[in-house]
């Protein structure tokens, strides 16, 4: 069956994201889900809706990778793989030519040095500390009291530097009441948090080294002042994926492309060597001898086997 298709998942610890991949290596389809943490049933609904997008029954899909935070949590996963290889691979097949990697998602960010040959070189990652990650934002948010998705225009209005004590994720709602009860305007709150989230993200890229061109991946890289001011720090042109959730699902269903043509060219060469084991056996084997054919066997009606060997005998002479 040549139109197969593979599918890629990406379990986040807020999204989850699946793409679906045809056997020639195009994107057919994508879904993004936001459903709450670590959600299977999200992983589900993704999944559901990237198969619908494509138009392909599940039967379709000969091979199913997992990636993220919960990708142990994926129904059906042939195998899993790290982040930092699945969202590599997707960010290379996105901006072919990519140097650096940053993905910030709601439980972690990373830094992924890609070397020229397209692979990882390599990788610095904070899973540790919330202060790095999405989740700030979303702290921020509360406290501030306005949705996620505004406080990026917050912080663009903001004219002036806050000093914030450091910004620790597990104090920050605190923190950002205490500096609202000093008068501090939102917007020069929201401002010093990017700033801080930019600043670790800068550590991070330390660690790999700098280098151009840069792709930023992972939800936070829909946050438009988090990208212009990361760009500011790095002294270099940030670019954001036109649908920058979904590289890691990509990564993984690309992978599982590879695997299954692997598969498939491993069964290609198990199948020629039967063949040829099959060959040499039956070359190995006596002539038939029967009254009517004398001994000759191209005249014996066994099979193709013993006419090829009859007309490679040497010095056979036609009747």
């Amino acid at each position: 069956m040549d139109d197969w298709c593979v599918l890629g998942v990406d379990l986040g610890s807020t999204t989850a994201k699946a793409v679906v991949v045809g056997s020639d290596g195009r994107m057919l389809s994508s879904a993004v889900v936001q459903m709450g943490a670590v959600s299977r049933k999200g992983v589900e609904v993704a999944i559901d809706r990237a198969l619908a997008d494509a138009g392909i029954a599940r039967d379709r899909i000969v091979r199913t990778i997992s990636t993220g935070y919960g990708r142990k949590l994926v129904p059906g996963a042939d195998r899993t793989f790290t982040e930092i290889t699945c969202h590599a691979r997707g960010a290379v097949a996105l901006a072919p030519g990519v140097r650096l990697v940053i993905d910030i998602g709601g439980q972690d960010s990373k830094a992924i040095a890609i070397g020229t040959d397209g692979l990882v070189d390599r990788f610095a990652i904070n899973d540790r500390c919330a202060s790095g990650t999405g989740r700030f934002f979303d702290v921020l948010s509360r406290a501030l009291e306005v949705e996620v998705t505004d406080v990026a225009d917050l912080a663009l209005a903001s004219n002036r530097d806050v000093e914030v004590s450091g910004m620790c994720a597990t104090f920050a709602e605190t923190e950002v009441i205490s500096l609202l009860a000093q008068g501090e305007e939102p917007s020069d709150i929201a401002a010093s948090v990017h700033r801080s989230v930019a600043g670790r993200t800068l550590g991070l890229v330390a660690q790999v080294g700098k280098a151009a061109p840069v792709v930023m991946t992972g939800g936070v890289a829909q946050n438009h002042a988090f990208v212009a001011e990361l760009a500011r720090m790095l002294g270099l042109e940030v670019t954001v994926l036109d649908d920058p959730q979904i590289a890691g699902a990509l990564g993984a269903a690309l992978i599982a492309r590879d695997d299954h043509l692997g598969a498939l060219a491993e069964g290609a060469h198990l199948a020629d060597s039967a063949a040829e084991a099959s060959w040499d056996t039956a070359k190995a084997a006596p002539a038939p001898h029967c009254a009517d054919c004398d001994g000759h066997p191209e005249f014996h009606a066994t099979g193709p086997v013993h006419i090829e060997l009859a007309l490679a005998r040497p010095g056979r002479a036609d009747r």
